[in-house]
């Protein structure tokens, strides 16, 4: 009989790969924006982790693409976000969206993406328009079998976010982008899009957190200041 199904034997957790990709570009240095957004990541962490508590039966993994001018891997290895020991973001160059979405595209092919995986999470956050090609690196992503089965969100930092892009790349009029205008609604709103995009992938209920809840008024103090 199979280890699998002897008395009291317990299944294996499926990989769940939850990756985001993030724009550094020049532009996220201004106004406090990649000061906010890596007070964000930290703050989503410890809600990825309560993700794959809820779930026994996936392994929740994190990884980060940073683009700018090129991409290249933030957080290279398939991590537990409690293990997590973030390293801040630095802001700079152009934003080669296409060159992140191809990076993603070859983590996600068998192999070295796993078979047996639950569907992908995926979450882009930017703040700015694409210089690049990235209509092509998204039909590519799309082409691969786990490019069809990720699930895709994304948030807008500030009102000159390319949202158009960003509705493409999630890929479904009924969801449209996270828009976040000042650093407490992007921390509110990754975490918002990371739990959600995370809890859809793994099959269990999101968190109990609505849109709503991104509404942030601008406060007098300056922390709230609009972008």
């Amino acid at each position: 009989m199979s280890t699998l199904l002897r008395p009291g034997a317990s299944l294996a957790r499926r990989p769940l790969h939850f990756i985001m990709l993030v724009d550094c570009s020049g532009s996220m240095a201004a106004s406090g924006k990649i000061v906010a957004l890596n007070t964000a990541v930290r703050e989503l962490l410890p809600h990825l982790g309560e993700i794959a508590a809820r779930n026994p039966h996936a392994e929740l993994l994190m990884r980060v693409v940073r683009f700018a001018s090129g991409a290249v891997w933030h957080l290279a290895e398939p991590t537990d976000p409690d293990r997590v020991d973030w390293v801040d973001l630095q802001a700079g160059g152009y934003t080669d969206l296409g060159a992140a979405i191809d990076l993603v595209g070859e983590a996600l092919t068998v192999p070295p993406m796993e078979e047996r995986a639950a569907p992908p999470a995926l979450v882009l956050v930017s703040d700015g328009m694409p210089t690049d090609d990235y209509t092509g690196a998204l039909g590519r992503l799309l082409q691969l079998p786990w490019g069809q089965r990720s699930v895709r969100m994304a948030v807008a930092i500030g009102r000159d976010a390319d949202r158009r892009t960003l509705a493409e790349f999630i890929g479904d009029p009924r969801v449209p982008p996270v828009s976040a205008s000042n650093p407490e609604q992007l921390v509110r709103g990754l975490r918002w899009a990371g739990t959600q995009v995370a809890a859809a992938a793994s099959s269990i209920a999101p968190m109990p957190v609505t849109p709503d809840d991104l509404v942030v008024a601008a406060t007098e103090d300056g922390s709230g200041v609009i972008w």
